[in-house]
Formats: C-alpha cells, structure tokens, sequence
C-alpha cells in the first residue's frame, strides 16, 4: 500500500532544482574564462617571444656589419684618398674647390659625403653644374661646368674699366652675378649694362629688376638672330628705368622698350637693310614709337673724306722729269742696252700758272 501512494519521477525529469542548475552554470563559466585566459597569455607569450628573438637577430646583423664595415672598408687604409682629379671648363681655380669642399687626401674614401660636396660646390656662383664621383681604391672624381657670361653689369652709368672696377660683375643668362678673378680674353667683347641702380648687385645673387631682365633677354635675342654681325651690342643703359638705349660697335643709339623686343628688333632689321642699300650710317633710332619712328642718319665715310679737302684750294700739277742715269765701271755713262739701266722718274709738284 506504501509504493502504490509514492510518486513515481519521470525519467526525462531533471534531478536539481533551479538555484543548482544556476550554481552549477556559473563554476562551468568561470573554468572556461580561466582557460580561455590561459591561452591569450600563452599565445602573447609566443609572440613576444618571436619578436625578441627577430630583434635580437637583426641587432647582431647590424653589428655585424657595423663591425665589418668598419673594419673592411672605413679602417681599410687601402681605401684612403690618395688623388682629387679636377677639371673645369672655365676660370675656376683648383685651390678654390679644394678649399670650399673641405677635401683632402689621406682621409678614408667612405667618409666623403659625394652630396654634401656637391652642395657646396653648387654655391659657388661660377658653377652652374657639378659631378662627383668615387673612384676605389682611393680617387675623387669633380667635374665642373661654370655658368657663360653673356654680360657685363654696373650700377654706375658710366664705367672706364668694368674688369678693373669692382662695381662691375659678370652675369650669365639667368641673371647670376659673378666675380672672377681670371678673366678670360673672350669676355672683352662681352656687352655692358649700365645705370642698373634698382638693385643691389652682388655675386651669386639673380637680378630681378625688371630693366636688366630686359636687357639681358636683348642681348640673348640679338646674340640669337642672324643680325649678329650687323647690330653687335657694346653697352646697354637702363639707368631711365622706362628703356633701354643701346649702342652698338657703329655707335649707332637705338631705344628699344622693354616689351615686345623681338618685335622690335626687326624693325630695326629693316632700318639696317635700308641703310646698307643707300650706304648710309644709322645714328640714332627710337623704337618706342609704333608709327612714324624717328630716325637719323650719320654722315658715311665718303662724306667725312671730301670734307677734308678745301674746296678753294687749287690742284696740285704733278710732272715726271728723268733722273740722271748709273755709271759705269769706267766712270762714263752707259749706253749699250745690256749696260744700260731703266730711266727713273720721279714726280715733283709744279704750280699751275696765274691767269693775268
């Protein structure tokens, strides 16, 4: 009678109580938090360690090539600077070179900083372009190609010697001012610019007024066309700070503006071929003017040559009267034609005779 009133549990029943089943999820949660942890620590542990062990072998290549470097190449004394070949195309002196790259022999050739060199070269104002190369075992390579002077520069407007004056500079067609020391023959035909007060003019500074950017692209544009031997430019003014006034080897004046200078240079091709054709000599031309321009002509050599002489002057008569002939070996005059000598005349001036 006792089984038959005890409840019988299902099978499919669970066997804890609600607040169990809650404990018992909670210990199931901590274990795997505690794992999980385990293994972050362990997977950043491996990782830290194969960074170490990357770092500790790249720290020992760079000190291993540190050391051989050292000791093959930059202690080496087969690599020491034994010779600086030099050359340039112009004026500049080896001392100088020499002196601004802080170059000298004896010292390792791995310790020259090429670009460092090239810098300072590059400062110069005379150096336009530099290479430098390294040679092994020990040779320094420079190669110098030094700005062209298209010009001569002053401030002062007029200037009896530029090359023994010191306000006077060379410049290229960049507009970069120099100052050398050596002056070459072929820079004697060089054009002056003069009256370029604007400005301060120093070496190794670009102009950069606007009057002797004009002049120096007149000297590029006349050096350029085939006007060349025609209109050769000797000096150059712009001290009017509106123009330029030129004056060429024929002292020929022409004011040229400093807009359109192409423009105006053949106008006054067309001057030039007049004048030659009428053999005359161009003296002054104002090609500020678009129409009408003003120009005045010299008087040519035939001129100057007739002026020299007096009109009221009579001319000169001349006569040819024979001169006494050689004697011979006896003393008498020869007079067979294998003895005889050719009759020397001269001519003496006779005055014309007076009209009564």
């Amino acid at each position: 009678m006792k089984l038959k009133n005890q409840r019988v549990q299902p099978k499919n029943e669970r066997g804890s109580n609600k607040r169990q089943r809650r404990q018992q999820h909670l210990l199931d949660v901590r274990v795997r938090s505690h794992k999980a942890s385990q293994h972050r620590n362990r997977r950043v542990l491996v990782v830290v360690s194969k960074i170490a062990l990357v770092l500790v072998v790249a720290l020992g290549v760079v000190i291993g090539v540190r050391y051989g470097a050292k000791h093959f190449f930059f202690e080496n004394p087969d690599y020491q600077l034994s010779q600086i070949e030099f050359q340039t195309d112009g004026t500049l002196p080896r001392e100088q070179v020499l002196k601004t790259t802080e170059l000298r022999e004896g010292v390792n050739i791995f310790s020259v900083n090429l670009g460092q060199v090239r810098d300072r070269l590059q400062q110069l104002p005379q150096v336009d372009e530099a290479q430098v190369t390294r040679k092994l075992p020990g040779e320094i390579d420079i190669r110098i190609v030094e700005r062209k002077p298209v010009a001569l520069i002053t401030s002062e407007k007029q200037i009896l010697d530029p090359f023994a004056s010191d306000a006077a500079f060379l410049v290229d067609a960049r507009g970069v001012l120099m100052k050398e020391k050596k002056l070459l023959p072929e820079y004697l035909g060089l054009p002056l610019i003069t009256g370029c007060t604007s400005e301060s003019l120093e070496p190794g500074k670009i102009v950069g007024s606007s009057e002797a950017k004009a002049a120096l692209e007149l000297v590029r544009l006349s050096t350029a066309s085939f006007m060349q031997t025609r209109f050769q430019i000797r000096e150059i003014d712009v001290s009017k700070g509106y123009c330029l006034v030129v004056s060429d080897k024929n002292h020929t004046r022409v004011t040229f503006g400093f807009d359109n200078l192409e423009t105006q240079l053949q106008r006054l091709e067309q001057f030039l071929v007049y004048a030659d054709d009428s053999k005359r000599e161009l003296a002054t031309v104002n090609l500020l003017v678009q129409r009408n321009i003003p120009v005045t002509f010299g008087r040519n050599a035939v001129d100057v040559i007739n002026d020299t002489i007096d009109p009221d002057a009579e001319p000169r008569i001349m006569k040819a009267i024979p001169v006494h002939p050689l004697k011979n070996e006896t003393g008498a005059p020869s007079t067979t034609k294998a003895d005889a000598t050719p009759t020397i005349k001269k001519a003496i001036p006779l005055r014309k005779p007076r009209k009564d």
